[in-house]
Parts: structure tokens; C-alpha cells; sequence
């Protein structure tokens, strides 16, 4: 079978970590008889060097044509990158935000594992930890506060800055189907977290999501409030299954159920429409004080490139592949820095790129 797939580099360790996975899925490629034609595209800072601009008109046209898009880490330090004296919206994040709202990708997906041979990574201790963990974080996506009206203005002498967070029945429906779906696949559990206690949006999101409940028996909606969900993350994280909620607070729970799993750097992230495309990414940022120094871990963005073969391209047997040469590696002790602990086998971004493609 042949596939078009989309590959954004981006900044930082981004060409690093794509290359890498690139690697893995060439590999899968000549094991399962499939032709992957890739198209390079520009995003982010990539993108503002060359055209100026964080996301082109032909970003977009060329994405729109791809089964699927791959994508490494977007943005830089901000202390001392260039493209942080530019206005917001000329920024790579701005890039970012604009290629989702014209792909129409509403549902990130963000898997949390802990992998057994990690468990000394994680900052939890072991008798939280027990037999390790297994979510999925699926947060909205286009909505709310980073997509709602903003201004900065004076008012009554005062320098006042104004963000709106919007949704509608529609846009809280649709994310919520895809994770009652979601859960289904896996142990039958949704968490919703919002903060209805105070924000009518939530309540709205509360309400919207019972509705949805209903044509899912089979499954178990429980709601929670965002500060307890942090705490919870923490103290006993196996409780959960699939946690739906909106953009700001999907943004930062996603990231707080990562760290628990001992590095940023082994988590995927898939971006979906209502269509099978997708645009795949790890959860981590640039790194850009790492970056060029073989010191990047690929995993994550390997396990998006696996993400990526199951969700959008239907291989499910190829993305399982993928996700057992991963197993393999770590079993058999390779580690990059970012995971490496006495003992184990330090390797370089290439080379653990090198051995999962060799596993595989």
C-alpha cells in the first residue's frame, strides 16, 4: 500500500527526533510491503526564517493532501530567540495554533504509560506506583481560552488584558464522543474534568457530557474538578482511564501526567480530525539547549510515528510492531540521557533510532 505522510521537522531537536522516527517507519515500511512518499513542510521558526511567517498557505495545501502529517517540536527559548520580539501572532506557537484550526484538528490525544524498566524514573514513590499506570489524555483542542477574543487595552488608567473562553454544545459534544469511543477500545472509564464549581463554560461541558454518557452505557463517566484531577494525578494515577477536558486544562494535565512517567520524552501525541487525518507529535518541546548534540530521546516521537500508522493509516499490526521494538530496546537497557540510569546502555538520539529500527 502506498501513503502520503507529511513530515514538519520543525526547531530545536525537532529535525533531530524526526529523522529518527523516519527511520523506524522506512523500517516498518520494507517489513510490511508499504511505500511511504514523504513531503517536507515548514512550520514554526523553521517557517519564519524562511518565508517570514510561523504557517504558509502552502503548509496548509500541502498537509491537506497528506493521509497523515508527522511533526517534531515547534518554538525556542524565548530569552533569547528572535522570534519572541516578534507580535504573538507572528510567533512559532502562533504557527502551531493556526495549522490545527485549518486542519480542523479538534481532539489531541496524549497517552500516558509507565514502562516497568522506567519505574525508577518516575518521581512517584514505588508504592504509588504499584503495577504502573496506563491513560490517555484527550483534550479539546480548538476551543476555549487559546482560540477565544483577546485584547490589552487601559481601562481607567490601568494596562488590562482581557482572554475569552468560549464553547459551545457542539464543540464539547464532539470531543466527547471521540473519548467515550476512545474509552471503549480500552477499561470502559471517562473522567471529564472542568472547574464547574465556578466557570459556566464547565458547567455547560458537565451537562453536554452527561448527555453523550447516555449513548455509551457500557462505559463509566465520572466528573472531577481540575484541582483535584492534579492532585489525583499524583497520588494515585491508576485510578484513571481516559480524561476528557478542555483546552487549557488538557494542555497542562497532559503534561503533569507525562513528568509521572519518568521522562517527557517517551510520550506520543496524536492531533485528529473528523476524518482519519491526523497530525502526530511528541509531547515534549524543542529543547533547544540540547539540540545538535545527539542527546534528544526519539521515543516519543517514534511512538507518534506509531500513533500515526494505527489512527490515520488503519496498520494496526505495524503500529504494534513499532510499540514492541520500543519495549525491546528499553528491556534490553538502551537508554538515551534523559533515562539512563546506572547500568544501563547510554546511547546517542541515532543510535536508539538505529536499534529500534534493528528490533523491529
Amino acid at each position: 500500500m502506498g501513503y502520503t505522510i507529511g513530515l514538519i521537522r520543525g526547531d530545536g531537536i525537532g529535525p533531530e527526533i524526526v529523522t529518527e522516527a523516519k527511520k523506524v517507519l522506512d523500517a516498518a515500511a520494507e517489513k510490511y510491503g508499504h511505500e511511504f512518499r514523504y513531503v517536507e513542510m515548514l512550520l514554526g521558526g523553521a517557517s519564519i526564517d524562511a518565508t517570514g511567517v510561523p504557517l504558509t498557505d502552502e503548509t496548509i495545501t500541502e498537509a491537506k493532501k497528506c493521509d497523515a502529517v508527522l511533526m517534531g517540536s515547534i518554538g525556542g527559548d524565548a530569552a533569547v530567540s528572535p522570534w519572541y520580539k516578534l507580535e504573538p501572532s507572528k510567533r512559532p506557537e502562533a504557527g502551531l495554533l493556526g495549522i490545527r484550526k485549518a486542519l480542523g484538528l479538534f481532539a489531541n490525544l496524549r497517552p500516558a504509560y509507565l514502562y516497568k524498566e522506567l519505574n525508577a524514573a518516575c518521581p512517584l514513590k514505588e508504592e504509588i506506583i504499584g503495577d504502573g499506570f496506563d491513560l490517555v489524555v484527550v483534550r479539546e483542542l480548538t476551543g476555549g481560552l487559546y482560540f477565544g477574543a483577546r485584547r490589552t487595552e487601559v481601562l481607567n488608567g490601568k494596562e488590562t488584558a482581557t482572554d475569552t473562553l468560549v464553547y459551545n454544545e457542539d464543540e464539547i459534544r464532539r470531543i466527547a464522543h471521540q473519548a467515550f469511543q476512545i474509552a471503549r477500545k480500552r477499561r470502559n472509564k471517562v473522567t471529564s474534568v472542568d472547574k464547574a464549581n465556578v466557570l459556566d463554560s464547565s458547567r455547560l461541558w458537565r451537562k453536554v457530557t452527561a448527555e453523550v454518557a447516555k449513548e455509551y452505557p457500557e462505559v463509566t463517566l465520572e466528573n472531577m474538578l481540575v484541582d483535584n484531577c492534579a492532585m489525583q494525578l499524583v497520588r494515585d494515577p491508576a485510578q484513571f482511564d481516559v480524561i476528557l477536558t478542555e483546552n487549557m486544562f488538557g494542555d497542562i494535565l497532559s503534561d503533569e501526567a507525562s513528568m509521572i512517567t519518568g521522562s517527557i520524552g517517551m510520550l506520543s501525541s496524536a492531533s485528529l480530525n473528523e476524518t482519519s487525518f491526523g497530525l502526530y507529535e511528541p509531547s515534549h518541546g524543542s529543547a533547544p539547549d540540547i539540540a545538535g548534540q545527539g542527546k534528544a530521546n526519539p521515543i516519543a516521537t517514534i511512538l507518534s510515528a506509531a500513533m500515526m500508522l494505527r489512527y490515520s493509516l488503519n496498520l494496526n499490526t505495524e503500529a504494534d510492531a513499532v510499540e514492541e521494538a520500543v519495549q525491546k530496546a528499553l528491556t534490553a537497557g538502551y537508554r538515551t540521557p534523559d533515562i539512563w540510569s546506572e547500568g544501563m546502555k547510554k546511547v546517542s538520539t541515532s543510535e536508539m533510532g538505529d536499534k529500534i529500527a534493528e528490533l523491529l
